[in-house]
């Protein structure tokens, strides 16, 4: 029996090996298997209640496909070393380590202006200090520090297997057809050309079709106003505790690893907290909000019993940012339906921009090879449908209120 290779029953692809010591070690680390306890659409089963899916089938189900993006560019001839493949799977699967609770929802919140990539290079350099310098080859791929830029853009790209991954996954367990995309014709027509990647002319229209699918499931799944709404919701819930504990009152909550992220997450340095963020979770943040509807404060409470029981704030989206004197008559509304100050009415009447850019191509081009040699950008190719005019980012403006009917009844 071979103790080094394992398979995994994924439900979307089917079976996943894992067929290399250090990737099981990877993968049996506890950072890494907290990912199982990180949703991975936040609160999009609110809406679609199949999307229960977590931070660790997308890892798995992104290395499965750097997996075969690998084997295919090995086939068609790229010089790939057996290190560079292990790392750039190290790379992969390691990619969202840095996640906290809640995903990309409370990112920002809990400790101000870190990233999740930046907790990812973290947790991947404490791993390699653990396995003796192992990771280094990985961390300078995923940093894109490496001279085969291909196997940066494979994990981080307009077209890398995260992306593919977790639109395939996404649409299949929101049930959102809109977000299917042909990730394995992508895959078998990536190349290489002067070490970018690049996708062979025959696959224009897959390509177009991943663009387009990837800006429909945003608009349809990923910023569905109810979706943003439970969310923002979880930041301001968030808010309220560190706002209330700045004010010297009491907001305790079950896990003492939360309560230490509540006190000391505006100025802490994470690198030297790291384990005690990789045991931050969904649990616990879930624990306390349940704990708070019992919190004295009026407004913390109301906002927890609101999201539990999926009473959520009506919201309101439009193309134009909402009139300030508008917000201040809705706030006063508020405040008078609740019987609480303006001010603390702000926590339940809120406004905020959403955006999504279909294609950016000065972010990271998609380059089509075509059969006589030359390179072009998918948006300069003719009558193709991914044009200039959509790299503009889309802006939607949303309004958050409480309905005056239910604030008589929750305060």
């Amino acid at each position: 029996m071979n103790a080094t290779r394992k398979i995994v029953n994924d439900p979307v692809y089917g079976f996943i090996t894992i067929d290399h010591p250090l990737l099981m070690q990877v993968i049996a680390h506890p950072y890494y298997q907290r990912l199982r306890r990180i949703q991975q659409m936040a609160f999009a089963h609110l809406v679609y209640p199949g999307a229960v899916h977590t931070r660790l089938h997308h890892s798995l189900g992104a290395y499965h496909l750097m997996c075969n993006a690998l084997m295919e560019l090995k086939n068609k001839g790229v010089h790939i070393t057996p290190e560079e493949e292990t790392a750039a799977k190290i790379a992969i699967l390691l990619h969202d380590a840095g996640h906290g609770p809640y995903s990309h929802a409370l990112e920002h919140t809990l400790i101000k202006g870190l990233r999740h990539e930046s907790i990812s290079q973290l947790i991947m350099e404490s791993i390699n200090r653990e396995t003796g310098g192992q990771l280094e080859l990985a961390i300078h791929i995923f940093n894109g520090q490496y001279d085969k830029p291909f196997l940066h853009q494979l994990v981080s790209g307009q077209l890398d297997v995260d992306r593919m991954d977790y639109l395939t996954r996404d649409s299949f367990f929101t049930g959102v057809s809109e977000g299917v995309i042909g990730y394995d014709r992508i895959i078998k027509m990536l190349c290489v050309w002067n070490g970018e990647l690049v996708v062979e002319e025959k696959a224009i229209y897959s390509i177009e079709k991943f663009l387009v699918a990837r800006r429909l499931m945003y608009w349809q799944v990923y910023l569905h106003k109810t979706v943003l709404c439970a969310e923002k919701m979880l930041v301001t819930i968030i808010q309220r505790a560190k706002a209330l504990i700045g004010a010297g009152i009491k907001v305790a909550a079950p896990s003492e690893i939360l309560n230490f992220f509540l006190q000391e997450g505006e100025n802490l340095k994470i690198e030297d907290h790291l384990e005690k963020f990789c045991q931050l979770d969904d649990f616990d943040v879930m624990g306390a909000i349940k704990s708070w509807m019992q919190h004295p404060d009026k407004v913390l409470s109301a906002l927890c019993r609101m999201l539990v029981d999926r009473q959520l704030l009506k919201v309101r989206l439009q193309a134009e940012p909402f009139d300030p004197a508008f917000m201040a008559e809705q706030r006063a509304i508020t405040a008078k339906a609740a019987g609480i100050t303006e001010e603390d009415a702000g926590f339940l009447v809120f406004t905020g921009e959403a955006s999504n850019t279909t294609y950016d191509p000065y972010e990271e081009r998609i380059q089509i090879l075509f059969k006589d040699g030359n390179i072009r950008d998918i948006s300069q190719v003719d009558n193709a449908l991914i044009q200039h005019n959509l790299s503009r980012p889309v802006k939607k403006y949303y309004f958050c209120y409480l309905n005056p009917a239910v604030a008589e009844k929750l305060f």
